[in-house]
This record gives C-alpha cells, structure tokens and sequence, in this order.
C-alpha cells in the first residue's frame, strides 16, 4: 500500500455510463421473382448492454467513511504518522480516541447502578463507545486495510494487543451495563430420520 492519499483518490472516480444506442435500422430485400425491390424501414428497440454502476451498499459506504475517518486521525497525529508505520498500539489510541464521542453509559463500580440493565435514575458516569460498535468498526478497518494493497501480515487493526483489548472491553461493559454479549448458538436443523429401506 503506498500512501493514504493514492487510496482516497482512487475512491472519488466515478463510472461514465455507455450512452451509445442505436435508434433505428433500415432493412432492405430484393425479390427475384418480380421486378420491384421494396424497401422497409422499422424502429428497433434500443436495449441496454450494460447496466448503470450499481449503488455501493450501506457496508461500504460506512467502510469508506470509516477509511477516511482514520486516515484523518493519521494525518492530525503529533507527530503525523504514516499509514506503513501504524501499529497496533496506534490503533489502541484511535479507539480510545473515539471514545470521547461515545453514547454508551459505563458503570463504575463506585457507581450504585453498577450491575443493573435498566438504571432507574441518571448518574454522572462517563459515556463510552459500545463494544458492539468498536467491534464492528475493527472489522470494516481490518478490511478495509486488505483492500486498499495492505498486506494481512501486516494489518494493524489484526493485531493481538487489539483482539484483547476489545475482550477486556467487551467483558469490562457486560459486568458495568448486566447485560451478556455471549453470542447465541444456531440451531442446527434436524435430521430426517433414516428411511427403512428394506419392506416386508
């Protein structure tokens, strides 16, 4: 991957639709049975070879953003930092960095509600990003990265220290909020039972 800019260029150009159809065609056959050539002239109907570029899904436009979104929080780092020097520990700050802009209300375990799904008074502790976002978040980034030429041995936002730090969050929330984040098993369907092949 050479620089973050060759990527946000690259993601501004837009598709030219074709826009070349033929409107009408003119048929002409000879009969050489009589000694008049008639002429017919019909209007064909013009039929599309290709389709429009189709609309980028809610997944990558929120990626896309997301993309950019780091890449600012790069370039405004003091000192700036590149995107082939970032690390893992550089992704810890940028989601630590987010967490300012979090909707999320984390218990303290000074706090009474601590434990309780549902508080039934305001308290004044502080608001952080959910897990289930920053999760979310990581793996459009973790893509993200792949796409735009990164290597995956090289991917910052796979890093271990980041695995674990979204484990301590995730665990951290469900003691503080008393709620679960275990992700519920499917539900394999049954099996037919086997057919008696043999009849009397």
């Amino acid at each position: 991957m050479n620089s973050l800019q060759d990527f946000e260029s690259s993601s501004s150009k837009t598709l030219n639709p074709m826009t070349n159809l033929t409107s009408s065609s003119t048929l002409s056959s000879a009969s050489s049975s009589t000694s008049s050539t008639m002429t017919t002239t019909t209007t064909a109907t013009p039929t599309t070879t290709s389709s429009p570029p189709s609309t980028p899904s809610r997944y990558e436009n929120q990626k896309r953003r997301d993309w950019n979104t780091f890449g600012q929080y790069l370039r405004n780092h003091r000192p700036p930092l590149s995107l082939s020097r970032c690390s893992g520990a550089h992704v810890l700050e940028f989601l630590r960095y987010l967490d300012q802009f979090g909707k999320t209300k984390v218990h303290t375990q000074l706090c009474p509600f601590f434990g309780h799904p549902n508080p039934p008074a305001p308290c004044p502790c502080p608001l952080r990003q959910a897990w289930g976002s920053l999760d979310a978040l990581i793996g459009r980034l973790r893509a993200a990265f792949e796409e735009n030429g990164g290597k995956p041995e090289a991917n910052p936002f796979g890093a271990r220290a980041v695995r674990l730090y979204l484990r301590e969050v995730r665990d951290s929330q469900a003691k503080a909020r008393g709620i679960s984040y275990v992700k519920k098993k499917r539900k394999r369907p049954p099996h037919p039972p086997p057919s008696n092949a043999t009849t009397q």
